[in-house]
């Protein structure tokens, strides 16, 4: 990590109230943790970040994913699909500390960069794609490149699981009812064609609009004329049996979380954010950017 970037680090609020206030709060309440599974949204494994905040940051360096990966793997975490964590979420409070593997956007570097690690430790993930930007030959937009189908073959056939993310990666708000279904239908049909198998997940693109009562009512009821079982969105929090398993909270990672900001999050140190980020999207309601466009974040 740069100079720079650790100066830009160090200054974060959210990473100071994280580590020290919420994460010693959240510590005392351990019991209450037990019920709770750590989500983790990781987007692009690559070198470099970009000009945003660290907040918004969608790039993890190789060498800080595979330190990630590590603190898992020393400090025991059992590393879950989403519907495996579904389900230990509501059969008790358990000892046995879990989390869930998610990847935004089906970049090649998941393949290239993310995967090696991720069987090093015998971790499996779930990948949400566009299928728009999944194609033989490779696709490249906005300077990233994306997986092909035959790598999305291969890594299935290792135990990566897909799920969609839609088929253009739009602003679903934006968007008919009619137009918001075809999406669903669209991705969820292809990946099961070039796949084999059912897809059952889905992810949310953009901020997810948790203060629009009446849209997300509307999408949970097209997710579930489509068939999916469960799903994640952008608001941030550990996620729990209380929430909607169409819409589970994650927990945004990417190269500026060091070991100490990581383990704060896993274990409930972060959740604080969602109240300020619910406020924030309510206040950018009036304000989103329209169309579709690809996926330069989730």
């Amino acid at each position: 990590m740069t100079d720079a970037a650790h100066t830009r680090r160090e200054m974060r609020l959210d990473r100071f109230a994280s580590l020290w206030i919420f994460h010693p709060l959240a510590r005392v309440r351990r019991e209450s943790l037990r019920s709770r599974v750590p989500i983790l949204m990781y987007h692009g494994v690559r070198e470099g970040t970009s000009a945003v905040h660290p907040y918004y940051e969608t790039s993890t360096s190789p060498l800080i994913f595979a330190g990630h990966m590590n603190y898992l793997h020393a400090k025991g975490y059992k590393v879950l699909d989403l519907g495996a964590a579904i389900c230990s979420m509501g059969s008790g409070t358990t000892n046995e500390k879990r989390a869930v593997i998610t990847f935004d956007d089906g970049y090649r570097d998941f393949y290239r960069n993310a995967y090696p690690t991720l069987k090093k430790f015998g971790f499996t993930a779930t990948v949400f794609l566009p299928t728009g930007f999944i194609s033989e030959p490779r696709t490249t937009s906005q300077g990233k490149e994306y997986m092909t189908w035959s790598e999305v073959r291969e890594l299935a056939a290792e135990g990566i699981r897909f799920g969609s993310h839609t088929v253009t990666h739009p602003q679903l708000t934006n968007l008919s009812e009619q137009s918001v279904q075809k999406e669903l239908h669209d991705s969820k049909k292809t990946i099961e064609d070039e796949l084999g198998s059912a897809v059952t997940s889905f992810a949310y693109p953009f901020a997810f609009p948790q203060s629009d009562a009446a849209f997300v009512r509307s999408l949970r009821n097209l997710l579930e004329t489509e068939g999916y079982e469960d799903g994640v969105c952008t608001a941030i929090g550990t996620a729990s049996n209380e929430d909607d398993r169409l819409f589970l909270p994650r927990l945004p990672v990417n190269s500026y979380d060091d070991l100490s900001l990581f383990q704060a999050k896993l274990e409930a140190g972060y959740d604080w954010l969602r109240g300020p980020q619910n406020l924030s999207s309510m206040a950018k309601r009036l304000h989103r950017p329209r169309g579709g466009q690809a996926p330069a974040t989730s």
